[in-house]
């Protein structure tokens, strides 16, 4: 077909529930109404391929194209095939395809599609296998009819809800399954999510409204298909007593009506737990449930013995692990996704506290049957660090400063702390939202406001920056405080380093075809040599496997619990060719194997490999390195 009969069908296809008069399509389509009536012929031909649709013609009222949402889809696809895909389109929309229809699909149809040998589409799919895995669903090939995915249906659903994660470079970019989505079907829950948050104030953040989204989407495509969620009594039940339910209830009633289609009663169910899951959700329950307190507790507890810092005695920080954790729970256990905006910043600016966390989530797992994904982890990181930071605090309180923050209170909290604790002069009065702004300056004099967004119309002097306060959100600061101390270990930490580097677990030219091959290389040599028990391999690739461990720069610091460690020891590759490490490329890998004794130097070790993440001039030379002892020399010369 041409672009005109194309253009014909898609305006048919997005007004399928209303007839067109061939003039009126003449009109748009700038052309005569024997060119309609001729391209109609055309369109007929292409509808033959689409056994669940077909075109309804009327005297009086005109044309219509009668299409189940499902072939609907499909005919979108086939519309713009000719369009040159890239290798990331085409893995997100093969994907889609495969958890969003139960027919198998064959080499040669996906290979015809996107016009690709089939050697490209047996490699799109092995990757599209290991990532559906992280859902426990599985990619498998039926002898003559193809491959189909197998697995329960909220897995589907969370699979597509964290779709864009699968192409690394555009990890969290919604746009990418949106588009996948009828774009009349994207405006109209887009509306009714507005209109809800107007009437009930339900979402607290952008990355809410988008996930709300995302799962609205996916429920109307899945109840299209016949494919509803399933629910236990007990979850339905604890759900249909809450004022959330009511407003599922309200949305769910709206979109019927747009839409002409019956949800069933799990849906809404479903969409009112998402409300529920929601982050500070303002109908979540004062009391602190005994459930939540003791997961709190262990929290703690896990992290103190890991980083040998109390946490207990933090009020604050247990205030707010409470609140935050709560509606995480809820958020894990009925397998909803989150985006977390800063999850990369995070890792890289805090990649000790970030590692300890998930080791600490990985003990929890095992005790309470919960799998934290890395974004809840990247949060929880939040937290602590700003627990950490207020017990190194040191200042002199002279100018009243409030901050103003939308993010939540584990950044708040980090945010305050890390004013107070880099510099001296500032008393915090409070952290608050934009809108207790006014209110909070009416109460008390305040010298100086420090807020993550632009404020209009106060006569405060204000400042905005980075929530993770950023060196250049410090430098424009410096106008209102005294010279900023920062504590540095990394010098001590580089001789660490270069203590527990052995020139026999240095590898250099390391080709291998994934991270996990290259983790398992550096642990079963020091597993051959003693250093560590026969079970670290293991749990350095599970924990390589809950979270990528690279840390900007080219560098990875995989690791494991200390309990698997005879003897402190770090093992290193330098890989032939930069790997894809997570969301990165990586060329240099440090395996941290510490000994339980020798806790104490994680820290300062991990600060230290940090550091060289911010000299490429010296990941150049180690890249270069001939031997295992210039290789040492190189990062003992750093370190002077």
């Amino acid at each position: 077909m041409n672009d005109r009969q194309k253009e014909l069908v898609r305006i048919l296809a997005l007004n399928s529930n209303e007839y067109k008069q061939v003039n009126e399509l003449a009109g748009t389509l700038d052309c005569s109404e024997k060119t309609v009536r001729n391209d109609l012929k055309e369109v007929q031909s292409f509808l033959a391929d689409y056994p669940a649709a077909s075109l309804i013609r009327k005297p009086g009222l005109g044309v219509r194209l009668s299409i189940s949402q499902d072939e609907k889809s499909r005919l979108f696809d086939r519309l713009y095939q000719s369009e040159t895909k890239s290798e990331e389109d085409r893995l997100l929309e093969i994907t889609y395809h495969l958890l969003v229809n139960d027919r198998a699909v064959t080499l040669t149809q996906l290979a015809d599609n996107y016009f690709v040998n089939k050697n490209v589409i047996k490699n799109d799919l092995a990757l599209i296998a290991r990532w559906l895995r992280r859902f426990n669903l599985e990619l498998i090939s039926k002898q003559r009819l193809g491959h189909i995915i197998q697995g329960g249906e909220l897995q589907k659903r969370n699979a597509l809800a964290r779709l864009p994660e699968l192409i690394s470079s555009r990890s969290g970019n919604n746009k990418d399954i949106l588009d996948l989505f009828p774009p009349y079907e994207v405006k109209i829950v887009r509306d009714f999510l507005k209109d809800m948050q107007h009437h009930f104030s339900v979402l607290t953040s952008e990355g809410d409204y988008e996930s709300l989204l995302i799962h609205a989407l996916v429920m109307i495509k899945r109840t299209a298909q016949h494919a509803p969620i399933q629910l236990k009594d007990t979850e339905k039940a604890s759900v249909q007593e809450t004022e959330e339910y009511g407003i599922a209830t309200w949305f769910i009633k709206r979109l019927e009506r747009e839409l002409k289609m019956k949800f069933p009663e799990n849906e809404q169910a479903y969409f009112a737990l998402h409300l529920v899951s929601s982050k500070g959700v303002h109908h979540a329950r004062k009391e602190k449930g005994s459930g939540v307190t003791e997961i709190v507790s262990q929290l703690i507890s896990k992290m103190k013995r890991l980083t040998l810092v109390d946490f207990t005695t933090d009020q604050t920080l247990v205030d707010g692990l409470h609140t935050h954790l709560e509606p995480t729970i809820n958020r894990v256990q009925f397998g909803f996704t989150i985006q977390n905006p800063l999850l990369s910043d995070i890792k890289k600016k805090y990649p000790y506290m970030f590692s300890m966390v998930v080791l600490a989530l990985e003990e929890l797992a095992e005790t309470y049957e919960l799998s934290f994904p890395e974004e809840e982890a990247a949060y929880l990181v939040l937290h602590f660090q700003a627990a950490v930071e207020r017990l190194q605090q040191k200042r002199n309180t002279t100018k009243k400063v409030v901050i103003v923050c939308d993010l939540g209170v584990g950044m708040s909290h980090l945010l305050q702390a890390k004013i107070e604790q880099s510099y001296t002069g500032f008393d915090i009065i409070g952290s608050v939202g934009q809108w207790q702004v006014d209110e909070m300056l009416k109460q008390q004099p305040v010298d100086l406001v420090i807020s993550t967004k632009s404020l209009t119309d106060i006569k405060v002097p204000s400042l905005v920056v980075s929530p993770l306060l950023e060196a250049q959100d410090k430098k424009r600061l410096d106008d209102f405080l005294q010279a900023m101390e920062k504590e540095n270990h990394s010098e001590r930490g580089l001789d660490g380093l270069v203590g527990l580097l052995d020139e026999a677990f240095i590898h250099l030219n390391v080709r291998e075809e994934h991270r996990f091959k290259v983790v398992e290389l550096l642990a079963n040599g020091l597993m051959e040599k003693g250093r560590v028990t026969s079970l670290f391999p293991h749990s350095a690739i599970a924990r390589e496997r809950s979270s990528a461990t690279s840390i900007g720069g080219g560098i990875a610091i995989p690791h494991a619990h200390s309990e698997e460690v005879h003897r402190s020891t770090v093992a290193m590759a330098v890989l032939k060719e930069p790997l894809e490490w997570g969301t990165e490329h990586v060329s240099v890998v440090f395996l941290l194997a510490i000994a339980k004794n020798d806790q104490h130097m994680t820290k300062p070790l991990i600060q230290a490999i940090s550091s060289l993440s911010e000299s490429p001039e010296l990941l150049q030379q180690l890249i270069k390195a001939w031997s295992a002892r210039e290789v040492i020399d190189i990062l003992e010369s750093f370190s002077k």
